[in-house]
């Protein structure tokens, strides 16, 4: 039998490590300053006042008394009544005391016609007439006009702030490549040339 001689190989593959650090990012985003201003509203308001009248004209007509102009109308008609009656009066008393021949007590009728009234005690002279005083009424109005103002808003962002921590890779040899390459001669092996 024919021994032939060996080669033997033991190998190991190399194997590489990893310490990773992992990169960082930090951005900082600050509130954003805002500023709001709300005008006050425009409002404008315009009044008509009440209005109110009352006229008293009837019932003080009812009571015998007037405005000035008319009260001296009226008396002045009176007056020129009175005044005719009088002078009517007068004469019939004249054309009486003419004729006082024929009898003979014409002085004491003439007395007795121009007498003063008897007197009457004072009571309520009157009551005006149901609805103789006017009241009328109108009401005030209101006109309100309101003109809103919209809000002023200013927003000013601040701005963001970023950090960055770079990561890293440390590498390294964790286990080491070899090869082994062994021979084993055989003692039969004869070589001839």
């Amino acid at each position: 039998m024919l021994s032939i001689p060996q080669l033997r190989i033991d190998s190991q593959q190399a194997r590489i490590g990893l310490n990773i650090d992992n990169a960082v990012t930090e951005l900082n985003q600050g509130p954003a300053e805002l500023s709001i201003q709300q005008p006050e509203a425009d409002v404008s308001i315009q009044t008509r006042p009440s209005r109110l009248t009352i006229d008293q004209s009837r019932a003080f007509a009812d009571l015998n008394q007037y405005p000035a102009s008319e009260a001296i109308e009226r008396e002045a008609a009176k007056g020129m009544q009175e005044a005719e009656e009088g002078s009517k009066r007068r004469r019939l008393e004249g054309d009486q005391m003419m004729r006082i021949e024929n009898q003979t007590d014409v002085i004491p009728q003439i007395a007795k016609q121009n007498e003063v009234r008897p007197y009457r005690p004072f009571n309520i002279g009157f009551i005006p007439s149901h609805f103789s005083v006017d009241i009328d009424y109108e009401p005030a109005e209101v006109d309100v006009h309101i003109q809103k103002n919209e809000p002023i808003i200013h927003a000013q962002p601040t701005p963001t702030t970023t950090d960055y921590y770079p990561g890293g890779v440390d590498v390294y040899l964790s286990q080491e490549p070899y090869l082994d390459i062994s021979f084993e001669p055989s003692s039969q092996f004869e070589t001839s040339i």
